[in-house]
């Protein structure tokens, strides 16, 4: 399995409507391109002086990872930075399971 980490931190006066929107329409998005399993949202909590969320998509393998890059990623990466711009910044790590 590959984990596809999107680390997101984000202004506070958005807070709410961010993860509103990634709950309702952005997360909805990634999940109907059938290249991710599953997926899980989380709230960082040691990082004292940001805001931050981690996005945790699950891809069965390297191939469905590869096929949402290609094909779905920049657009839907486009209509985030359209709708946040510079109060949400992202960047995104890759991670194989071992055990």
């Amino acid at each position: 399995m590959i984990l596809y980490n999107v680390t997101v931190a984000l202004e506070p006066a958005i807070e709410a409507e961010w993860l509103a929107w990634m709950q309702q329409e952005h997360i909805p998005e990634v999940m109907a391109t059938g290249c991710f399993t599953g997926y899980k949202v989380y709230k960082v909590l040691l990082e004292k002086d940001s805001l931050t969320y981690a996005i945790q998509y699950f891809a069965p393998d390297m191939a469905a990872l590869q096929r949402y890059q290609g094909q779905y990623a920049p657009a839907l990466q486009a209509k985030h930075r359209q709708k946040f711009g510079e109060q949400a910044t992202a960047f995104r790590t890759l991670l194989e399971e071992i055990s």
